[in-house]
């Protein structure tokens, strides 16, 4: 049989006029044994298929050509959403900007406080890159190479603290938010060879001290979070106790990362830091370990509260209660079709 003479004229045979998918499939299949002389059930793999995906074809037309709309209406869409995205940022920007040069302050203190709520304003991942790459500079244009070091730190510190501490502990949060940081501090250090230590050690140790304060934050919030807030982090308490437990494992991981993916003088920087501060980790795994052991002594009780509710006289009862209807339900349900099959029954 040839295979393209056939798909041309199943196309051509196809009776789009009768009502349901399975009349309109018998018949072109009657039609192929009237007009090929072939048995539906004697029909080769390729002939199967021109059949199945002709009618395939002609049934999804309208669909197919309905989908492709909605899938150019929803690229337009996201090509707005992702102008308008820009335009919104852009427009935050010059509101703080504005902000900055109406305040026209050299006092620190109050630059740093509009910086704090511009951070927690601003698309994250996009500012951090840029505050990070502008503490850096200034502090390698302003300051004395003798105070570059603690500079540095404690603007990584800073901005470290406040990415991470009203969000989850999760890995993948803290991992994003650290690579962030790590990577457009890597930038300005390959700009700047000479000084690439000088500036990276900083990082990686402000870096440390602000996961290590955000961490503690959350340890002494646990104590006041509202109940609603406990059953949603409840919901994701094992990964965040997991996650507590090996923060240490997770900062080294960031770093080594970014280092392989750094030029080979970078990539050495990096790794020599990341080996000398294996001891410097430690206090951030301490605080960590007793942030997951606190969780772990809230919530035990919480959930030992809601064995005990489960037993009370109450709970008991609606327990009894559930399995009588359950019982009244499966009888139900018997009768039905019991009274089903005795009508079929009598029909024969």
């Amino acid at each position: 049989m040839n295979i393209e003479k056939l798909q041309r004229d199943l196309k051509v045979s196809y009776n789009r006029d009768l009502h349901t998918i399975s009349q309109r499939v018998e018949a072109i299949t009657k039609h192929i044994e009237d007009e090929w002389n072939v048995q539906r059930d004697r029909l080769t793999l390729n002939e199967m298929k021109v059949l199945s995906n002709t009618i395939l074809d002609i049934e999804t037309q309208s669909l197919h050509d309905e989908v492709e709309s909605l899938l150019a209406q929803k690229e337009q869409i996201e090509r707005n959403l992702e102008k308008k995205s820009q335009a919104l940022q852009e427009a935050k920007y010059k509101v703080f900007n504005a902000l900055e040069d109406q305040l026209n302050s050299q006092d620190e203190e109050v630059l740093a406080r509009l910086h704090q709520v511009k951070l927690q304003t601003i698309d994250l991942f996009e500012l951090l890159s840029e505050i990070v790459e502008s503490a850096i500079i200034t502090a390698l244009e302003k300051e004395q190479d003798s105070h570059i070091h603690g500079t540095i730190e404690e603007f990584i510190k800073d901005i470290t603290y406040e990415a991470i501490k009203e969000g989850s502990l999760n890995t993948i949060r803290i991992r994003k938010i650290l690579s962030t940081i790590l990577h457009a501090s890597i930038e300005i250090a390959e700009a700047t060879p000479v000084k690439a230590n000088e500036i990276l050690s900083p990082v990686l140790k402000g870096m440390r001290s602000g996961l290590i304060l955000a961490i503690s934050r959350f340890k002494q919030r646990l104590a006041f979070i509202p109940l609603e807030a406990k059953h949603i982090l409840i919901e994701d308490y094992d990964t965040i106790i997991e996650d507590l437990n090996q923060t240490d494992i997770l900062f080294s991981q960031v770093v080594q990362t970014q280092a392989q993916e750094s030029s080979s003088s970078i990539k050495e920087v990096l790794l020599t830091l990341n080996k000398e501060m294996k001891f410097d980790l430690d206090e951030l795994l301490r605080i960590s370990k007793e942030t997951a052991d606190v969780m772990k002594d809230r919530f035990s009780k919480i959930v030992k509260r809601a064995d005990e509710a489960l037993k009370s006289p109450k709970a008991l009862e609606a327990k009894r209660i559930g399995k009588e209807a359950l019982g009244i339900a499966k009888t139900a349900i018997g009768t039905a079709l019991k009274s089903a099959k005795d009508a079929i029954e009598t029909k024969k």
